[in-house]
Protein backbone atom coordinates (compact mmCIF):
# COMPACT_ATOMS: atom_id res chain seq x y z
CA UNK A 1 0.00 0.00 0.00
CA UNK A 2 1.35 3.10 -1.07
CA UNK A 3 2.10 5.71 2.16
CA UNK A 4 1.04 9.12 0.98
CA UNK A 5 1.02 12.40 3.34
CA UNK A 6 -1.71 14.68 2.92
CA UNK A 7 -0.17 18.36 1.67
CA UNK A 8 -1.77 21.85 2.25
CA UNK A 9 -3.42 23.81 -0.26
CA UNK A 10 -1.11 27.03 -1.40
CA UNK A 11 -3.28 29.31 0.48
CA UNK A 12 -2.29 27.39 3.91
CA UNK A 13 1.95 26.74 2.30
CA UNK A 14 4.19 28.52 3.92
CA UNK A 15 5.65 31.64 2.32
CA UNK A 16 9.45 32.25 1.60
CA UNK A 17 11.55 35.28 1.75
CA UNK A 18 13.11 32.88 -0.34
CA UNK A 19 16.57 32.18 -2.13
CA UNK A 20 17.18 35.51 -4.30
CA UNK A 21 16.51 38.17 -1.51
CA UNK A 22 18.74 36.65 0.97
CA UNK A 23 21.41 35.80 -1.36
CA UNK A 24 21.04 39.79 -2.92
CA UNK A 25 21.45 40.92 1.25
CA UNK A 26 24.96 38.97 1.01
CA UNK A 27 25.84 40.15 -2.33
CA UNK A 28 25.68 43.46 -1.11
CA UNK A 29 27.28 42.86 2.06
CA UNK A 30 24.25 43.96 3.81
CA UNK A 31 24.46 43.13 7.50
CA UNK A 32 22.51 40.00 7.72
CA UNK A 33 22.28 39.96 11.55
CA UNK A 34 18.92 41.97 12.43
CA UNK A 35 16.60 38.84 9.39
CA UNK A 36 18.79 36.52 11.43
CA UNK A 37 17.65 37.18 15.03
CA UNK A 38 15.10 38.11 14.02
CA UNK A 39 13.83 34.31 12.67
CA UNK A 40 15.79 32.80 15.28
CA UNK A 41 13.74 34.58 17.66
CA UNK A 42 10.40 33.45 15.52
CA UNK A 43 12.05 29.60 15.59
CA UNK A 44 11.97 30.09 19.27
CA UNK A 45 8.65 31.44 19.64
CA UNK A 46 7.27 28.35 17.15
CA UNK A 47 9.88 25.55 16.43
CA UNK A 48 6.90 24.47 14.37
CA UNK A 49 7.00 27.54 11.60
CA UNK A 50 8.47 25.46 8.78
CA UNK A 51 8.67 28.38 7.14
CA UNK A 52 10.98 29.96 9.46
CA UNK A 53 12.86 27.26 9.43
CA UNK A 54 13.49 27.06 5.78
CA UNK A 55 14.13 30.79 6.05
CA UNK A 56 16.74 30.58 8.54
CA UNK A 57 18.15 27.72 6.50
CA UNK A 58 18.79 29.76 3.61
CA UNK A 59 20.17 32.58 5.34
CA UNK A 60 22.82 30.10 7.20
CA UNK A 61 23.83 28.72 3.73
CA UNK A 62 24.67 32.01 2.46
CA UNK A 63 27.12 32.20 5.27
CA UNK A 64 29.12 28.89 4.68
CA UNK A 65 31.38 27.23 6.41
CA UNK A 66 30.09 25.74 9.84
CA UNK A 67 26.32 27.70 9.61
CA UNK A 68 26.10 26.42 6.36
CA UNK A 69 26.13 22.56 7.80
CA UNK A 70 24.02 24.05 10.52
CA UNK A 71 21.45 25.30 7.45
CA UNK A 72 21.04 22.58 5.83
CA UNK A 73 19.85 20.75 9.55
CA UNK A 74 17.49 23.27 9.77
CA UNK A 75 16.69 22.58 6.27
CA UNK A 76 16.06 19.08 6.73
CA UNK A 77 14.18 19.27 9.74
CA UNK A 78 11.77 22.10 8.26
CA UNK A 79 11.43 19.55 4.88
CA UNK A 80 10.11 16.89 7.32
CA UNK A 81 7.55 19.00 8.77
CA UNK A 82 6.49 20.44 5.90
CA UNK A 83 7.56 19.71 2.17
CA UNK A 84 6.05 22.38 0.15
CA UNK A 85 6.45 25.89 -0.01
CA UNK A 86 6.19 29.13 -2.20
CA UNK A 87 7.79 32.10 -3.33
CA UNK A 88 6.14 34.99 -4.74
CA UNK A 89 7.20 37.24 -7.20
CA UNK A 90 6.05 40.70 -8.09
CA UNK A 91 2.26 40.47 -7.48
CA UNK A 92 1.76 37.05 -8.32
CA UNK A 93 -0.69 37.16 -10.83
CA UNK A 94 1.90 35.57 -13.18
CA UNK A 95 1.87 31.52 -13.85
CA UNK A 96 2.06 29.18 -11.25
CA UNK A 97 5.08 27.54 -11.65
CA UNK A 98 5.81 23.63 -9.22
CA UNK A 99 9.02 22.50 -8.65
CA UNK A 100 9.74 19.24 -7.90
CA UNK A 101 13.29 19.85 -5.62
CA UNK A 102 15.46 18.22 -3.14
CA UNK A 103 17.20 19.13 -0.03
CA UNK A 104 20.60 20.56 -0.34
CA UNK A 105 22.42 23.82 -0.78
CA UNK A 106 22.61 26.27 -3.52
CA UNK A 107 23.87 23.54 -6.31
CA UNK A 108 20.96 21.00 -5.52
CA UNK A 109 18.69 22.43 -7.72
CA UNK A 110 18.17 24.86 -10.79
CA UNK A 111 18.04 28.38 -9.21
CA UNK A 112 14.92 29.15 -10.28
CA UNK A 113 14.14 31.56 -8.08
CA UNK A 114 17.10 33.50 -9.56
CA UNK A 115 15.88 33.37 -12.78
CA UNK A 116 12.18 34.28 -12.21
CA UNK A 117 13.10 37.32 -11.10
CA UNK A 118 11.97 41.01 -12.22
CA UNK A 119 8.37 38.37 -13.33
CA UNK A 120 4.84 38.12 -11.39
CA UNK A 121 5.24 34.50 -11.42
CA UNK A 122 4.61 32.30 -8.50
CA UNK A 123 7.36 29.72 -7.59
CA UNK A 124 5.96 26.65 -5.74
CA UNK A 125 8.86 24.41 -3.81
CA UNK A 126 7.96 20.83 -3.54
CA UNK A 127 10.67 18.89 -1.81
CA UNK A 128 10.65 15.39 -2.97
CA UNK A 129 11.84 11.94 -1.16
CA UNK A 130 11.43 8.51 -2.41
CA UNK A 131 7.94 8.73 -2.61
CA UNK A 132 6.58 9.74 -6.02
CA UNK A 133 4.29 12.83 -5.76
CA UNK A 134 0.83 12.42 -7.16
CA UNK A 135 -0.78 15.99 -8.34
CA UNK A 136 -4.14 15.40 -6.05
CA UNK A 137 -1.79 16.21 -2.98
CA UNK A 138 -0.07 19.64 -4.49
CA UNK A 139 -1.55 22.63 -4.90
CA UNK A 140 -2.92 23.75 -8.28
CA UNK A 141 0.06 25.19 -10.50
CA UNK A 142 0.37 25.80 -15.01
CA UNK A 143 3.46 24.35 -15.73
CA UNK A 144 6.03 21.92 -13.80
CA UNK A 145 9.61 21.52 -13.72
CA UNK A 146 11.59 19.02 -12.55
CA UNK A 147 14.37 21.39 -11.17
CA UNK A 148 16.55 18.54 -9.34
CA UNK A 149 20.17 19.07 -9.97
CA UNK A 150 22.79 16.06 -10.69
CA UNK A 151 24.16 14.86 -7.54
CA UNK A 152 24.18 11.77 -5.31
CA UNK A 153 21.84 13.13 -2.97
CA UNK A 154 18.99 13.37 -6.42
CA UNK A 155 19.41 9.82 -7.43
CA UNK A 156 16.22 8.32 -5.46
CA UNK A 157 14.40 11.15 -6.08
CA UNK A 158 14.95 11.11 -9.87
CA UNK A 159 14.23 7.43 -9.80
CA UNK A 160 10.69 7.94 -7.83
CA UNK A 161 9.45 10.78 -9.91
CA UNK A 162 9.92 9.62 -13.05
CA UNK A 163 6.67 7.34 -13.32
CA UNK A 164 4.70 10.17 -11.97
CA UNK A 165 5.69 12.62 -14.64
CA UNK A 166 5.23 10.22 -16.89
CA UNK A 167 1.44 10.74 -16.39
CA UNK A 168 1.46 14.28 -15.04
CA UNK A 169 -1.81 16.46 -15.77
CA UNK A 170 0.02 19.78 -16.40
CA UNK A 171 3.34 20.29 -18.35
CA UNK A 172 6.47 19.59 -17.24
CA UNK A 173 9.61 21.08 -18.10
CA UNK A 174 13.04 19.32 -18.22
CA UNK A 175 10.91 16.37 -18.24
CA UNK A 176 13.46 13.96 -18.57
CA UNK A 177 15.01 12.21 -14.99
CA UNK A 178 16.92 9.48 -16.55
CA UNK A 179 19.25 11.88 -18.54
CA UNK A 180 19.55 14.38 -15.54
CA UNK A 181 21.19 11.45 -13.68
CA UNK A 182 22.99 11.14 -16.65
CA UNK A 183 24.67 14.59 -16.33
CA UNK A 184 27.57 13.93 -13.91
CA UNK A 185 30.24 14.79 -15.47
CA UNK A 186 31.96 11.51 -16.83
CA UNK A 187 28.73 10.21 -18.22
CA UNK A 188 28.36 14.01 -19.46
CA UNK A 189 31.36 14.10 -21.43
CA UNK A 190 30.22 10.39 -23.22
CA UNK A 191 27.01 12.02 -24.88
CA UNK A 192 29.20 14.77 -26.16
CA UNK A 193 32.84 13.46 -26.92
CA UNK A 194 31.53 13.08 -31.02
CA UNK A 195 29.34 15.94 -31.44
CA UNK A 196 30.64 17.85 -34.19
CA UNK A 197 32.53 21.23 -33.49
CA UNK A 198 32.42 20.11 -29.34
CA UNK A 199 35.36 19.14 -27.57
CA UNK A 200 34.38 17.33 -24.70
CA UNK A 201 37.79 15.63 -23.35
CA UNK A 202 36.10 12.02 -21.45
CA UNK A 203 35.94 12.04 -17.64
CA UNK A 204 37.37 9.08 -16.12
CA UNK A 205 35.87 8.42 -12.78
CA UNK A 206 38.54 6.62 -10.31
CA UNK A 207 38.42 5.41 -6.67
CA UNK A 208 40.86 6.33 -3.83
CA UNK A 209 42.86 2.60 -4.18
CA UNK A 210 43.45 3.73 -7.82
CA UNK A 211 44.55 7.46 -7.43
CA UNK A 212 47.08 6.00 -4.68
CA UNK A 213 47.61 3.48 -7.42
CA UNK A 214 49.05 6.35 -9.91
CA UNK A 215 50.33 8.54 -7.31
CA UNK A 216 52.93 5.46 -6.30
CA UNK A 217 53.47 4.88 -10.31
CA UNK A 218 51.83 1.47 -10.07
CA UNK A 219 49.46 2.68 -12.26
CA UNK A 220 49.55 5.25 -15.24
CA UNK A 221 47.38 7.31 -16.53
CA UNK A 222 45.99 5.44 -19.62
CA UNK A 223 45.63 2.50 -17.47
CA UNK A 224 42.67 4.40 -15.54
CA UNK A 225 41.01 5.57 -18.97
CA UNK A 226 41.55 5.89 -22.68
CA UNK A 227 43.13 8.99 -23.33
CA UNK A 228 44.10 10.09 -20.14
CA UNK A 229 47.81 11.70 -19.95
CA UNK A 230 49.91 13.96 -18.40
CA UNK A 231 48.75 16.55 -16.82
CA UNK A 232 45.36 15.59 -15.27
CA UNK A 233 42.43 17.47 -14.07
CA UNK A 234 41.60 16.26 -10.69
CA UNK A 235 38.91 17.03 -8.45
CA UNK A 236 36.58 14.79 -5.81
CA UNK A 237 33.04 13.80 -6.95
CA UNK A 238 30.58 15.84 -6.03
CA UNK A 239 32.55 19.34 -5.55
CA UNK A 240 31.88 22.67 -7.17
CA UNK A 241 33.32 26.13 -7.38
CA UNK A 242 36.69 24.62 -8.20
CA UNK A 243 36.82 23.22 -4.23
CA UNK A 244 40.03 20.66 -4.97
CA UNK A 245 40.44 21.06 -8.30
CA UNK A 246 44.14 20.81 -9.25
CA UNK A 247 45.89 20.56 -12.13
CA UNK A 248 48.55 17.29 -11.81
CA UNK A 249 51.71 17.12 -13.46
CA UNK A 250 52.80 13.89 -12.43
CA UNK A 251 52.81 11.38 -9.10
CA UNK A 252 54.20 13.83 -6.94
CA UNK A 253 51.57 15.95 -7.84
CA UNK A 254 48.74 13.81 -6.94
CA UNK A 255 50.54 12.29 -3.82
CA UNK A 256 50.68 16.15 -2.31
CA UNK A 257 46.78 16.64 -3.32
CA UNK A 258 45.40 13.49 -1.58
CA UNK A 259 46.37 14.76 1.63
CA UNK A 260 44.99 18.04 1.24
CA UNK A 261 42.17 18.78 3.59
CA UNK A 262 39.70 19.40 1.12
CA UNK A 263 40.56 15.75 -0.34
CA UNK A 264 41.70 13.47 2.35
CA UNK A 265 38.46 12.19 3.25
CA UNK A 266 37.02 11.69 -0.20
CA UNK A 267 36.80 8.21 -1.70
CA UNK A 268 36.05 8.91 -5.63
CA UNK A 269 37.53 11.35 -8.23
CA UNK A 270 36.96 12.43 -11.82
CA UNK A 271 40.10 12.72 -13.92
CA UNK A 272 40.37 14.18 -17.38
CA UNK A 273 43.31 15.56 -19.57
CA UNK A 274 44.43 19.35 -19.31
CA UNK A 275 43.54 20.99 -21.92
CA UNK A 276 45.72 24.39 -22.54
CA UNK A 277 42.94 26.51 -23.86
CA UNK A 278 44.80 30.06 -23.16
CA UNK A 279 44.28 33.10 -25.52
CA UNK A 280 46.84 34.95 -27.66
CA UNK A 281 46.34 37.48 -25.17
CA UNK A 282 48.00 34.93 -22.27
CA UNK A 283 44.17 34.36 -20.63
CA UNK A 284 42.08 31.49 -20.46
CA UNK A 285 38.74 32.41 -20.64
CA UNK A 286 35.44 30.62 -19.69
CA UNK A 287 31.90 31.06 -20.48
CA UNK A 288 28.74 30.52 -18.97
CA UNK A 289 25.92 29.77 -21.40
CA UNK A 290 22.75 29.18 -20.53
CA UNK A 291 20.64 27.08 -22.90
CA UNK A 292 16.49 27.97 -22.42
CA UNK A 293 14.22 26.23 -24.89
CA UNK A 294 16.81 25.38 -27.00
CA UNK A 295 18.26 29.39 -27.30
CA UNK A 296 21.82 29.83 -26.05
CA UNK A 297 22.09 33.46 -23.92
CA UNK A 298 24.99 34.60 -22.42
CA UNK A 299 25.27 34.22 -18.69
CA UNK A 300 28.85 35.07 -17.53
CA UNK A 301 32.59 35.33 -18.86
CA UNK A 302 35.77 35.57 -16.76
CA UNK A 303 39.46 35.87 -17.48
CA UNK A 304 42.26 35.10 -15.32
CA UNK A 305 45.71 34.07 -16.12
CA UNK A 306 45.18 31.05 -13.89
CA UNK A 307 43.65 28.08 -15.88
CA UNK A 308 41.26 27.62 -13.38
CA UNK A 309 39.00 29.94 -13.85
CA UNK A 310 35.82 30.62 -11.78
CA UNK A 311 34.01 34.15 -11.69
CA UNK A 312 33.99 34.94 -8.16
CA UNK A 313 37.62 34.05 -7.88
CA UNK A 314 38.70 35.42 -11.10
CA UNK A 315 38.63 39.02 -9.46
CA UNK A 316 37.27 40.54 -12.74
CA UNK A 317 36.39 43.97 -10.55
CA UNK A 318 39.92 44.23 -10.25
CA UNK A 319 40.50 44.41 -14.08
CA UNK A 320 38.52 46.86 -15.95
CA UNK A 321 40.05 45.50 -19.37
CA UNK A 322 38.43 41.92 -19.04
CA UNK A 323 35.28 43.47 -18.02
CA UNK A 324 35.05 45.20 -21.55
CA UNK A 325 35.98 42.24 -22.53
CA UNK A 326 33.60 40.29 -20.81
CA UNK A 327 30.91 43.42 -22.24
CA UNK A 328 31.64 42.99 -25.52
CA UNK A 329 31.27 39.10 -25.40
CA UNK A 330 27.75 39.65 -24.21
CA UNK A 331 26.85 43.05 -26.25
CA UNK A 332 27.84 40.58 -29.57
CA UNK A 333 27.14 37.49 -28.52
CA UNK A 334 24.13 36.37 -30.57
CA UNK A 335 26.12 37.80 -33.75
CA UNK A 336 29.09 36.18 -32.78
CA UNK A 337 30.15 33.81 -30.19
CA UNK A 338 26.49 31.89 -30.84
CA UNK A 339 26.65 32.25 -34.10
CA UNK A 340 30.17 31.01 -34.85
CA UNK A 341 29.18 27.92 -32.89
CA UNK A 342 25.80 27.38 -33.53
CA UNK A 343 26.45 23.75 -35.27
CA UNK A 344 27.72 22.65 -32.28
CA UNK A 345 25.34 24.09 -30.09
CA UNK A 346 22.30 22.75 -31.92
CA UNK A 347 23.80 19.65 -32.03
CA UNK A 348 24.42 19.34 -28.16
CA UNK A 349 20.51 20.68 -28.10
CA UNK A 350 19.67 17.71 -29.96
CA UNK A 351 21.41 15.41 -27.97
CA UNK A 352 20.40 16.54 -24.62
CA UNK A 353 16.64 18.04 -25.52
CA UNK A 354 16.13 19.54 -22.24
CA UNK A 355 14.07 22.72 -21.84
CA UNK A 356 16.73 24.40 -19.34
CA UNK A 357 20.63 23.72 -18.43
CA UNK A 358 23.89 25.66 -18.64
CA UNK A 359 26.70 25.35 -20.40
CA UNK A 360 30.25 25.66 -19.11
CA UNK A 361 32.79 26.16 -21.70
CA UNK A 362 35.87 27.88 -23.70
CA UNK A 363 36.85 27.87 -27.28
CA UNK A 364 39.84 25.57 -28.28
CA UNK A 365 42.78 26.30 -29.99
CA UNK A 366 41.35 24.79 -33.15
CA UNK A 367 37.93 26.71 -32.64
CA UNK A 368 35.98 24.04 -31.34
CA UNK A 369 33.75 24.35 -28.34
CA UNK A 370 35.34 23.16 -25.54
CA UNK A 371 33.26 21.63 -22.71
CA UNK A 372 34.01 21.86 -19.28
CA UNK A 373 30.13 20.97 -17.36
CA UNK A 374 26.87 20.49 -18.93
CA UNK A 375 24.43 21.24 -15.75
CA UNK A 376 21.11 22.47 -14.46
CA UNK A 377 22.03 23.79 -11.20
CA UNK A 378 24.60 26.15 -11.94
CA UNK A 379 24.27 29.56 -10.68
CA UNK A 380 22.66 31.97 -13.13
CA UNK A 381 22.01 35.30 -11.37
CA UNK A 382 21.70 39.09 -11.51
CA UNK A 383 22.98 40.47 -8.08
CA UNK A 384 26.53 41.91 -9.67
CA UNK A 385 27.40 45.74 -8.94
CA UNK A 386 25.36 47.62 -11.80
CA UNK A 387 28.17 50.34 -10.92
CA UNK A 388 30.58 48.04 -11.33
CA UNK A 389 29.33 45.98 -14.27
CA UNK A 390 26.72 48.26 -16.09
CA UNK A 391 26.26 46.12 -19.06
CA UNK A 392 25.30 43.04 -17.34
CA UNK A 393 21.68 44.22 -16.86
CA UNK A 394 19.99 43.78 -20.25
CA UNK A 395 21.97 40.48 -20.73
CA UNK A 396 20.48 39.29 -17.43
CA UNK A 397 17.11 40.47 -18.48
CA UNK A 398 16.80 38.68 -21.59
CA UNK A 399 18.15 35.47 -20.50
CA UNK A 400 15.36 35.97 -17.77
CA UNK A 401 12.75 36.63 -20.36
CA UNK A 402 14.22 33.89 -22.43
CA UNK A 403 12.98 31.84 -19.49
CA UNK A 404 9.42 33.67 -18.74
CA UNK A 405 8.84 32.78 -22.36
CA UNK A 406 9.86 29.02 -22.26
CA UNK A 407 7.38 29.18 -19.30
CA UNK A 408 4.51 31.26 -21.37
CA UNK A 409 5.16 28.56 -24.37
CA UNK A 410 4.87 25.60 -22.05
CA UNK A 411 1.40 27.07 -20.68
CA UNK A 412 -1.95 24.97 -21.93
CA UNK A 413 -3.84 26.77 -24.43
CA UNK A 414 -6.57 27.37 -22.00
CA UNK A 415 -4.47 28.72 -19.36
CA UNK A 416 -6.74 32.64 -18.44
CA UNK A 417 -5.11 35.51 -19.29
CA UNK A 418 -2.57 32.97 -21.41
CA UNK A 419 0.02 35.36 -23.20
CA UNK A 420 0.18 38.17 -20.33
CA UNK A 421 0.66 36.20 -17.33
CA UNK A 422 4.83 36.76 -17.53
CA UNK A 423 4.85 40.12 -19.25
Amino acid sequence: MRVTRPLPWIGDIPTLIGQTAVVRMAFESQDMGPLTQNLIGRMQADPFDAGVLMDLATVLLCQGGDLAARGLAFQAAAIKMQPTYRVRHGDGTGPKLLCFVVAGDFMANTPVDFLLEGSDATLILHYVDDLPPRAEDLPEHDVAFLAIGEGAQATAALDAIGPALAMWPRPVLNNAPGLLARLRRDLASQILTDVPGVQAPLVHAASRAMMMALATGRMEPEMIGQGLRWPLVLRPVGSHGGKGLVRAMGQMDVLRWLSRPEVSAATSFYLMPFVDYRGADGLYAKYRVAMIGGRPFASHMAQSTDWMVHYLSSEMDQYEDRRIEEAMWMAGFDTTFARRHAKALTAIQKRLGLDYYALDCAEAPDGRLLIFEVDTAMIIHDMDSAEMYPYKKPVMRKLFDGFLDTLERALPPDTPDRGRRVA
